[in-house]
């Protein structure tokens, strides 16, 4: 008898255990605090809500559980007056976290002034923040942040609802609806902001909420823009990788004389009109020119470029991005330089070879915002979770088809005469170059009637240009000037 109560025991304590250790997903909860920033020298006061919030099927079940962070300015009588910016990051896969602390929040990692890991690692007032004049809603898509799918009674998810190009649009914009809705946001102006693959998100969000949830925006901003589903293959897309080119290599010192005296307000355009009314014309002719002809081109190439003429041949006019990250310092330094920004340095095992052994950049901006967010979301906002916080979540294989994002903006556009739309670059970005941005720019209206609300702004940084002190503060205020310009005045909306 003894020896059955013994096991009987142990069983129930080996339960115990296994209930124990059960992460359970929070799928309708929220923690409010209260804070306070000073922005552009004025006190505001605000309050914090971090929360989950369920995604629902047809037959209203949970199917995911969205984690979100949501700042609202306090001593707002009535909010129809009040803007409202949702903000999502990219990846596909990426928290939203970066914008979150490092751009438009009322708090920011504690970098340098070039935006360089420092420690201790942590957290501090945002002076540029946008939330004087707009609240801020921070969006976590399926697997990232804490963000879960809900498995369903055999315990399986349905990957297909959540990971692709049409089903995150679809479902984001179902979630949306239940925001605002529970939010009371319907009478604010409101605006997308998405960075990197965020871009091309919020570019088919602006079209989804309008046609199925009858929500209506007054700006997106494009913050390093993806192609959104624009072609630009074969020469075109040759050809806009020059003026990157330049960028990072006057970055570097590795330009000729004459145009490292220049500034990058004077060079960039030079450089832009080379590759479009020059070189353009000759890589549509491909294995058809002369020889002398691309002798000639080669050179100029190399003269923008920091890459030897030899080399460029030898790639026939063709530089691969993964051979300038390795090979643009390699004679001067042996350093290969950052994929998503430029400025960054990294420090491969050889200096031969044609790719760089990691992304130098990214390394570095993980040793910042990783400890940031875990200890800001737990000690600051008191949002308690034994889940793990995704920065990079497991969203792949990713459903690409079908991306009509740029032209589901621009129909968006068309249809709502109050949507403006703006994008910010940074020079010294070689995944979504700053270029292939314009590019995006001028083709996504070829109408040209729509040009006056489609505007660019470019930054000396890369993909997060805000990481950079001075163009954390200038970004934000074009931001901040972009949405008082938007805002609805008392004419209809109409053409």
């Amino acid at each position: 008898m003894k020896k059955f109560y013994l096991l009987l025991l142990l069983a129930i304590i080996s339960l115990n255990e296994i209930n124990a250790q059960k992460i359970e997903i929070p799928i309708d909860t929220a923690v409010t605090s209260q804070h306070s920033v000073n922005i552009n020298g004025k006190s505001i006061d605000y309050t914090a809500e971090t929360g989950m919030m369920p995604l629902w099927n047809e037959d209203r079940e949970p199917i995911a559980s969205l984690f979100y962070t949501y700042y609202t300015k306090n001593g707002v009588k009535n909010n129809e007056n009040r803007p409202l910016v949702i903000s999502f990051n990219g990846g596909p896969g990426s928290a939203s976290v970066w914008m979150h602390i490092a751009y438009t929040g009322p708090r920011v990692l504690k970098i340098d002034d070039e935006g360089f890991p420092v420690q201790p690692y942590g957290i501090k007032e945002n002076p540029h923040s946008i939330l004087d004049v707009a609240d801020i809603v921070y969006v976590n898509p399926v697997n990232t942040g804490y963000s879960r799918p809900i498995p369903d009674a055999e315990g399986k998810v349905d990957r297909k609802k959540f990971f692709g190009v049409q089903a995150d649009i679809e479902y984001l914009a179902e979630w949306l609806n239940t925001f605002v809705t529970r939010k009371n946001r319907w009478l604010s102006p409101k605006y997308l902001i998405g960075e990197s693959y965020g871009t091309t998100r919020v570019s088919g969000l602006a079209l989804e909420l309008q046609n199925s949830q009858w929500m209506y925006l007054n700006g997106v901003i494009l913050v390093s823009p993806t192609e959104i589903g624009l072609d630009r293959e074969g020469p075109v897309e040759i050809a806009n990788r020059l003026p990157y080119f330049a960028a990072a290599a006057w970055y570097h010192k590795v330009l000729p004389a004459e145009l490292q005296s220049k500034d990058l307000d004077e060079l960039l355009p030079e450089v832009e009109n080379y590759a479009i009314n020059e070189l353009l014309p000759v890589l549509v002719k491909g294995g058809f020119n002369d020889s002398a002809e691309k002798e000639k081109v080669a050179e100029k190439m190399a003269y923008y470029s920091g890459i030897k003429k030899e080399v460029i041949l030898q790639n026939n006019l063709e530089v691969p991005f993964r051979y300038f990250w390795k090979d643009l310092l390699r004679e001067k330094e042996g350093y290969t330089v950052g994929r998503l920004d430029s400025r960054y340095r990294g420090l491969d095992a050889r200096e031969a070879g044609d790719n760089p052994d990691y992304n130098s950049e990214l390394t570095s901006w993980l040793h910042s915002f990783t400890p940031a967010i875990n200890y800001y979301l737990r000690e600051e906002l008191n949002f308690k979770t034994d889940l793990k916080y995704f920065m990079f979540g497991p969203v792949h294989p990713w459903d690409r088809s079908g991306n009509n994002t740029g032209e589901n903006l621009r129909q968006a556009m068309a249809q709502n005469p109050n949507l403006d739309v703006m994008i910010q670059s940074g020079y010294f970005d070689g995944a979504t170059t700053y270029f292939n941005a314009k590019y995006s720019m001028w083709q996504l209206d070829p109408s040209g009637k729509m040009k006056d609300r489609l505007s660019f702004k470019g930054y000396r940084s890369g993909h997060m240009m805000y990481l950079r002190s001075e163009d954390l503060e200038k970004a934000n205020d074009d931001v901040r000037e972009f949405i008082q310009n938007s805002l609805p005045g008392e004419d209809p909306a109409k053409y």
